[in-house]
């Protein structure tokens, strides 16, 4: 099982910004994209029992890594792992059905893959979702064309000297990039640690 130092220290406040914002008193379907060591996925399913968990990855070592955590915690909510590219269309995300799901959760993606990916899960969630449904972001975002404080700035500057198409991305063009596919922003939550949580409602045809 991998173990990541930042999903120890971020998986409790992410927890609860999903308790503040998912209903837990009926059974709902979520999938979480990029679910990297499987930390994530079996902490919230520990703690919201009435959701069931679809965990995914691009990356074949997460993947094994999911299943190991999997099979440690025997998590009846948490599904098999599968392999999903974001910036694919939800056809080839594992067979996942148009508004089959009441939540997408995604952490620490966008600013370390490139802006397909980004724009591959708007689109997705869009047509996976169902009305009124919430896909919640995680991670650190440029406000309205800045980013602060400098501890972001230099983590900006090393991923994009590592990868020219990484980068954290600004609300405002994550916002867009949502409204064209049927999600608005609903509400930003400051977390620990110059993070946010970005929460995107699917619209209603009602």
């Amino acid at each position: 099982m991998l173990n990541a130092a930042a999903a120890e220290r971020n998986k409790e406040p992410i927890l609860a910004a999903l308790r503040d914002s998912v209903n837990t008193g009926r059974s709902l379907q979520a999938l979480e994209i990029s679910s990297g060591t499987g930390q994530h996925v079996t902490h919230f399913a520990q703690a919201l029992r009435n959701i069931i968990w679809q965990p995914s990855e691009y990356d074949p070592q997460s993947l094994t890594s999911i299943e190991a955590y999997r099979a440690h915690y025997q998590l009846h909510n948490v599904r098999p792992a599968i392999h999903l590219d974001a910036s694919l269309p939800y056809q080839y995300w594992g067979g996942i059905q148009p508004e089959s799901l009441d939540l997408v959760v995604n952490i620490n993606m966008i600013h370390i893959s490139p802006m397909a990916c980004t724009e591959g899960l708007f689109k997705g969630a869009g047509v996976v979702l169902k009305p009124q449904g919430l896909l919640m972001t995680y991670g650190p975002y440029a406000v309205n064309g800045q980013i602060t404080p400098q501890s972001n700035i230099d983590f900006d500057y090393s991923l994009r000297q590592r990868n020219s198409e990484w980068g954290l991305r600004d609300i405002s063009l994550l916002s867009y990039t949502a409204q064209k596919n049927g999600l608005f922003l609903e509400k930003m939550v400051d977390m620990p640690a110059n993070n946010k949580c970005l929460l995107f409602r699917k619209e209603s045809l009602v």
